[in-house]
């Protein structure tokens, strides 16, 4: 048969997969995938068991159930001190990957360049090379992964047409500052550019420090896509249920996508959330919650050999073990896993160069009592 001519020849199976299939085989500690590894709340289950009983199981609206859209408005309003249409400017999506997805989808064309920053999540430069974008990658500057707004400066041209971002950020648990969000809105300003926003970690933020929206500035809430995920605030990674915010004439577009890959999204669930998230409040001590269990596994770590990068958000710590050994971060890693118990993911394979700071990823989303069984293998590198 004809071979097709495939739309991503450079892509594999993503590291995710492969460090997990790596740690299973060798029955290994798994901190590498970023999903929680623990039990959800009884409430939300019963919730979702109330509403299959009483029948919410046919196709839910293209947006999603309205009820849940003005419980998000509302609490984003609150929240991020904006007004959001529950009508026009939100949609629940499939899990965040694909809000990202689709919103590229809506927004590029081919040759449109999109600015995004190294280490990047890996699901953002394939979806743009898809539609025939140009990515345009920015490094973060190592080893505290701010970003470098003089050179985005110097990269914005009649081409760009969008910037993305992503905080609290994966892979590096980096945050956005106040002051970071102004430097975004000057260059943006007067121009055509879009931002989408990679918000997923709202809810996780440590030290007392908060997240900054995009929607708490006007002047970018107007050219903004906001992608968030339930799995992420809830614990629901499998359920894959997510939500976008973005203005109407940006929503028309997204929403002519979103019809046509999913439609709609999981009815029982989002009825089961809207209540859940009405009668609950669960994202009030989310942070305290991951704060506590990041904590609990850096004490676990304090004797050993790794140098700890500041992790402010997210459910993933950084480790430079640079000191430790001068193999590629992802031989490291395959070693941690094969001879040590433990599997993490390397850094590297967010770059599109490669590049090897000697840094591991480690998911601390985990129950403490395997935290600690981690934290002691680790010190014994």
């Amino acid at each position: 048969m004809k071979k097709i001519n495939s739309k991503l020849p450079e892509v594999d199976t993503t590291i995710f997969s492969k460090m997990s299939a790596l740690a299973n085989k060798h029955n290994a500690i798994n901190l590498s995938q970023g999903f929680p590894g623990f039990k959800v709340d009884k409430n939300l289950t019963s919730l979702v068991s109330k509403y299959l009983e009483i029948g919410k199981n046919q196709y839910a609206p293209m947006p999603g159930i309205l009820e849940l859209r003005v419980t998000l408005c509302n609490y984003l309003g609150k929240t991020y001190d904006c007004e959001i249409n529950p009508e026009s400017e939100i949609t629940v999506t499939a899990g965040a990957t694909q809000a990202i997805y689709n919103t590229i989808s809506a927004v590029v064309n081919e040759g449109d360049e999109v600015i995004l920053f190294s280490p990047a999540y890996d699901c953002y430069a394939p979806a743009i090379q898809v539609h025939g974008g140009i990515p345009v990658f920015i490094p973060l500057q190592h080893p505290d992964y701010t970003i470098n707004w003089r050179a985005v400066k110097e990269q914005v041209n009649s081409k760009t047409k969008v910037i993305m971002i992503n905080s609290p950020h994966n892979p590096t648990g980096s945050l956005l500052s106040q002051k970071d969000l102004e430097q975004l809105q000057e260059i943006t300003e007067g121009t055509d550019i879009i931002i989408i926003s990679d918000e997923v970690y709202e809810h996780i933020t440590f030290d007392g420090e908060k997240h900054e929206s995009v929607l708490s500035y006007p002047e970018l809430k107007k050219r903004s896509m906001v992608v968030y995920s339930f799995g992420k605030s809830l614990h629901v990674t499998g359920w894959k249920l997510g939500f976008c915010v973005g203005p109407n004439w940006l929503m028309d577009e997204f929403r002519k996508i979103h019809q046509f890959t999913v439609f709609s999204c999981n009815s029982p669930m989002q009825y089961a959330i809207n209540e859940y998230i009405l009668s609950h409040n669960p994202f009030e001590n989310t942070s305290l919650f991951y704060e506590r269990k990041r904590d609990l596994f850096l004490a676990s770590i304090k004797e050993s050999r790794f140098k700890v990068i500041p992790c402010r958000g997210t459910y993933f710590q950084l480790l430079d073990y640079s000191e430790i050994s001068d193999m590629n971060d992802v031989e490291f890693a395959e070693k941690l896993t094969i001879e040590h118990g433990i599997a993490s993911i390397p850094i590297s394979v967010f770059y599109p160069d490669l590049e090897d700071n000697k840094v591991l990823r480690f998911c601390f989303a985990k129950e403490d009592d395997l935290l600690t069984k981690a934290g002691k293998l680790l010190c014994t590198i």
